[in-house]
């Protein structure tokens, strides 16, 4: 195959140029923000999106982020050496050493300098996803306290009723490191075993840190979301949630798409199994098929 290197270095080069184009224009809109040589302002909800993987929070951002007047970011916290901001020119622009020496050693001020910044007219709720484990045992744990202390921050709790389903999802995800489906492409179907152990150890401790982090926001607005309503009809919960953020209605469309499953007896190797261990106990409802 022959190269045409002239076309190719002029293709390379328009990219670095439109690259940069992108970061100055956003660099330079942050700038003007901050000294008032844009109008901008902070009168707006601040929320964040409060739960755990597989309970549907990539469909929810996604959702949330087509709304004209919201910024959604994703899980700012995830990882400890870069900021999961979600965002293709936030991720591509917004991660200088710097900036995420702050993240890392004052998230708190990090959220208040770069996050919950000044931002244009139109935006009227900013928000990012945490995790129950996020920031947890590094320094970075403050940003809890940060986010305890501060009311007017409101918080969408996102929970999925059937557990079994959530550990299914997760095992899939961690096995195919996919994460979204964001072009609505056919999956391969996966069939995994699941342990007793595992299962019994998930349906014993997820309502209870749901209960924990329930509390910690108790004096807090906050509103309970559930993956199954959400997936069922998410025109009604987008109704609700846009509601409760104060934010004017508009229709709203995905950009993520369900991860399709097998059923759940078809998924799990060792359903039958399962279900039979379980079937005197409160959990037998999450075998549902």
């Amino acid at each position: 195959m022959i190269v045409d290197q002239p076309r190719l270095r002029k293709a390379m080069f328009k990219s670095k140029l439109e690259n940069t184009q992108r970061f100055f224009r956003l660099y330079l809109k942050s700038l003007a923000l901050d000294f008032g040589l844009l109008k901008g302002h902070r009168h707006y909800t601040r929320f964040i999106i409060l739960g755990t993987a597989r309970t549907g929070s990539n469909f929810l951002r996604s959702l949330l982020n087509s709304n004209s007047r919201i910024l959604a970011f994703g899980e700012l916290f995830r990882f400890y050496d870069s900021i999961g901001w979600d965002l293709p020119d936030y991720d591509r622009f917004f991660q200088s050493r710097t900036l995420v020496s702050l993240m890392q050693e004052d998230p708190a001020r990090f959220l208040e300098k770069r996050v919950f910044r000044k931002y244009p007219a139109n935006i009227s709720a900013v928000g990012f996803k945490i995790f129950y484990y996020h920031a947890q045992n590094d320094t970075r744990k403050d940003v809890w306290n940060f986010l305890r202390n501060r009311e007017d921050i409101k918080v969408i709790h996102l929970k999925r009723n059937n557990t079994l389903r959530l550990i299914l999802s997760l095992r899939i995800a961690h096995e195919t490191d996919r994460w979204t489906d964001i072009d609505g492409t056919e999956e391969k179907n996966h069939v995994i075993s699941i342990s007793y152990e595992d299962c019994l150890r998930a349906f014993t401790e997820k309502p209870k840190k749901e209960k924990q982090f329930d509390i910690a926001f108790q004096n807090h607005d906050k509103i309970d979301v559930l993956y199954e309503d959400l997936s069922y009809d998410y025109e009604k919960e987008m109704k609700r949630i846009q509601d409760f953020l104060g934010i004017q209605y508009e229709p709203l469309k995905p950009s993520t798409f369900k991860q399709a499953v097998l059923s759940l007896s078809k998924a799990i190797s060792n359903y039958f199994e399962l279900k039979d261990r379980f079937r005197e106990t409160p959990w037998i409802k999450f075998f549902e098929d």
